[in-house]
């Protein structure tokens, strides 16, 4: 696990950097530089395609990762890559025919409520493209055991471009309209040098001489949407279906609140791309003492840094909300439930990498599908009542209770669990750390009271964790950086 930690380490680092970009971007840019209209637009057409992706996607990346280490001489693994390379477009083709030929009927659907929506059909099927085949080459990387560059482009380079233009939008160098078409541009050019850079890494020879087993692969995939689509429904179909319900500068409002809160998720992400193929390795090796080791490991590491994040985000977040406009700060609830949220997720470590690279995902790609379902359904209900609280509330609810099944599947399959009497040391931490300075109010400054109040609890919070060495992980790289300190 320790290796673990520090190749996630150099991911966290450009994760956040991808992050501390967006902040900019979410926070400053785009609600000063764009109409709260435009923001929402931008929000629903973003939403729409990453939706759109796991069907386009048709399931490879996880089925690449899950696959590939079974094929060992070249022609197996050429004939494989090929079928990756070639597989979304049974997906991708029909769609494309589907938004030519009912490209109307499309656009009146997503414009019910907010006409403005009604003209980017064609920019929504292009990202989503972008997305489905940037997640291909990007899972190519990872299982050469690099991910670095990947997650760069990921979490980095986009957000960069956004910059960029809307700096130029706000210098009235270019439109809206122009932004919006090189928006997509952005999305298009990731994933060529996406495809560039993995090809570098493992350049494949066409080789129509399929893998034997070819149909599990296939049937694999296909389960895979629906686990993928599951996933991305429970993140964005809030935003799409507050487009359907009310006035689509909501959107705008609730993206603002819900990216604050997906900071928590930063270390998850980061840490993910190097668990999820080593527990393909794990389970395919059958060592259930290793897996129960990175289950327990994985989540206590995650908890400790994303509960310190949590923590941080909701003892600054009145200083945070003061610096921003006037319509965004009525987000507090909404943070603070998909923060819980976020939590949640951290806690369970690697628990999905566990169950869709083993024999048992059918089921819970089932359970996934009932969960999508009733994810819509509390949206459907919730938002014309409670309006952006009520999608906040909505999707606690689903995702708590999908990783609660989650969390009891794997414990009746492999009888292993992530929580550790560590675990129950860590949310004791949590607790003292609120309890301590939710009452330290600071005269400065917002941006100078967010950074001493920082600063004061994350040496409370490493202090107390390297006294009483809760993680062995974290124990272990606190001191290798003291020692270097002292030298």
């Amino acid at each position: 696990m320790g290796i673990i930690f520090k190749q996630s380490l150099k991911n966290t680092t450009i994760t956040y950097l991808g992050f501390a970009i967006g902040a900019i971007n979410t926070l400053f840019l785009y609600t000063r530089f764009l109409t709260d209209e435009y923001y929402g637009l931008v929000g629903v057409i973003l939403s729409t395609s990453a939706i759109l992706m796991p069907f386009m996607a048709f399931g490879v990346p996880n089925t690449l990762v899950k696959y590939y280490s079974n094929f060992s001489d070249s022609k197996s693994v050429d004939g494989f890559l090929t079928l990756m390379v070639f597989l979304p477009l049974l997906i991708i083709i029909p769609l494309l025919g589907v938004s030519y030929f009912a490209n109307e009927v499309i656009g009146n659907f997503l414009a019910r409520k907010n006409v403005i929506v009604k003209d980017y059909v064609w920019y929504i099927f292009l990202i989503g493209i972008a997305m489905a085949y940037f997640e291909i080459f990007y899972a190519w990387s990872k299982v050469q055991m690099k991910s670095v560059f990947g997650n760069f482009m990921k979490e980095v380079f986009v957000r960069v471009g956004v910059s960029l233009l809307l700096i130029l939008l706000y210098m009235e160098f270019i439109s809206v309209a122009f932004f919006l078409k090189a928006l997509v541009g952005l999305y298009l050019l990731r994933t060529l040098l996406m495809k560039l850079y993995a090809y570098s890494l493992r350049r494949p020879k066409l080789q129509f001489n399929w893998p034997k087993n070819t149909n599990s692969i296939i049937n694999y995939s296909i389960l895979i949407i629906l686990g993928g689509s599951t996933a991305v429904i429970l993140l964005e179909i809030d935003r799409f279906m507050i487009n359907q319900f009310i006035a689509i500068q909501n959107v705008a409002y609730y993206t603002v609140a819900i990216f604050i809160a997906t900071v928590i998720a930063v270390p998850a992400r980061a840490m993910h791309q190097i668990t999820y193929p080593m527990t393909a390795e794990i389970l395919n090796r059958n060592d259930i003492a290793e897996l129960k080791r990175l289950y327990q490991k994985s989540s206590l590491t995650l908890f400790i840094v994303s509960g310190l994040i949590f923590i941080l985000i909701l003892l600054n977040l009145n200083d945070l909300y003061s610096m921003l406009p006037m319509a965004y700060r009525g987000g507090y609830i909404i943070v603070l439930i998909i923060g819980f949220t976020k939590l949640f997720d951290a806690l369970i470590g690697n628990n999905n990498a566990i169950l869709f690279n083993s024999d048992y995902y059918r089921a819970l790609l089932f359970m996934g599908v009932l969960l999508a379902v009733f994810t819509i359904l509390f949206n459907w209900l919730l938002i014309p009542v409670y309006g952006l609280n009520g999608a906040a509330f909505a999707t606690f609810m689903a995702i708590c209770l999908y990783n609660v099944i989650k969390l009891i599947y794997v414990k009746r399959k492999f009888n292993i669990m992530p929580f550790t009497n560590e675990t129950v040391k860590i949310l004791g931490l949590l607790v003292l750390m609120v309890s301590i300075f939710f009452f330290v109010v600071l005269p400065f400054h917002p941006l100078v009271n967010i950074v001493v109040k920082s600063i004061l609890i994350i040496a409370v919070y490493v202090g107390l964790l390297y006294r009483f060495k809760i993680s062995e992980d974290v124990f272990g790289v606190l001191s290798g950086f003291l020692s270097r300190k002292r030298k």
